[in-house]
């Protein structure tokens, strides 16, 4: 039995298609984590035998990841279907939402997103957790954040800090019951032809400026940067639209090009339950469609983890050499 079939579409965009095998093998390794002591995500023990059992996933699927993680390709995003979700609960509404306990879907994330890299969490993020509920929550529906239901502008995750995530993984639990959420993906690799060269060379001057939201108490400093960097013929972004301000009448010309580049690549992401999607936040901005919640228990729900290939980096920010990025 072929184990998945990759399935590449007009936009270049990598989906993977579990076979029942494979789904079941990750199923039970899922299952084997959760029963392992003490059954907390955020636990080094917990997570160090996540880390031995994501070698034992499928090899076709491990692959996949791995050559993903090597090279993200020109969409920057990866997307499996077929992991292990229910029986549910009822979606979180609290804010603040993580998953703390081991389940298997969440475990089953863990296991995928380990072959990438490490896991890290954010000390001002949701208290630092590893796995986080994006869930929407009443009362902040207009809010610029994994909370809201609104619009969200496309963006690099956590711009604003020196150690933000390498990769940005969303997996679903329960789409939302009118099918009207979307993941917005648009790759700076595809956009960054639309851009003129003085364009890019304005766009990778630091004249640019993100701030922190008030719950990382200033980590990160709101230092001028380029909102592109690295090798010119494949830059690395660094902007947030809602963010990210521009420092004089160049940059925000050379930013308004940028954000219609990125617009005129932008691809969406429908989940169904079980669905994951991989962002290389290096290389691609993401985003959401608005969406109308009911609050009755059958929201959207899905699980974030934060992903460094290199997590030697930010060692000197990361208490005891743990998982929590201060």
């Amino acid at each position: 039995m072929t184990e998945f079939s990759p399935i590449v579409t007009t936009l270049e965009k990598e989906s993977i298609h579990l076979g029942l095998d494979v789904r079941r093998e990750v199923r039970r390794l899922a299952e084997l984590l959760t029963e392992t002591a003490p059954g907390l995500l955020d636990d080094p023990r917990w997570l160090a035998e996540a880390r031995d059992l994501s070698c034992a996933l499928p090899t076709t699927l491990r692959t996949a990841l791995r050559n993903f993680s090597a090279d993200s390709g020109q969409g920057g995003v990866l997307r499996i279907h077929g992991l292990p979700v229910g029986p549910l609960p009822p979606t979180p509404t609290q804010r603040e939402s993580v998953a703390r306990t081991a389940t298997v879907p969440a475990s089953a994330l863990v296991l995928c997103t380990m072959v990438l890299g490490e896991v890290v969490g954010f000390e001002g993020e949701k208290h630092g957790a590893l796995v986080q509920n994006v869930v929407p929550v009443p009362g902040e529906e207009r809010k610029q954040s994994n909370a809201g239901s609104v619009d969200l502008e496309m963006h690099t995750e956590n711009a604003f800090h020196p150690h933000r995530p390498d990769f940005v993984a969303l997996s679903c639990l329960r789409q939302d019951p009118d099918g009207e959420a979307g993941l917005r993906v648009a790759s700076l690799r595809r956009a960054i032809g639309l851009l003129s060269a003085e364009q890019r060379g304005i766009l990778a001057e630091p004249r640019f400026r993100t701030d922190p939201p008030p719950s990382f108490n200033g980590s990160g400093s709101a230092v001028a940067h380029g909102a592109i960097s690295g090798a010119p013929e494949d830059p690395d972004a660094q902007v947030d639209f809602h963010a990210t301000t521009p420092l004089d009448a160049g940059a925000d010309r050379a930013m308004s090009a940028l954000r219609e580049a990125l617009e005129a690549v932008v691809d969406t992401v429908y989940f169904a339950p079980g669905d994951l999607a991989i962002v290389d936040n290096r290389v691609a901005l993401h985003g959401r469609t608005p969406f109308s919640p009911r609050y009755d228990g059958h929201d959207r729900w899905l699980h974030r983890v934060f992903v460094h290939v290199d997590s030697r980096r930010s060692r000197a920010d990361r208490e005891g050499g743990g998982h929590v990025v201060s």
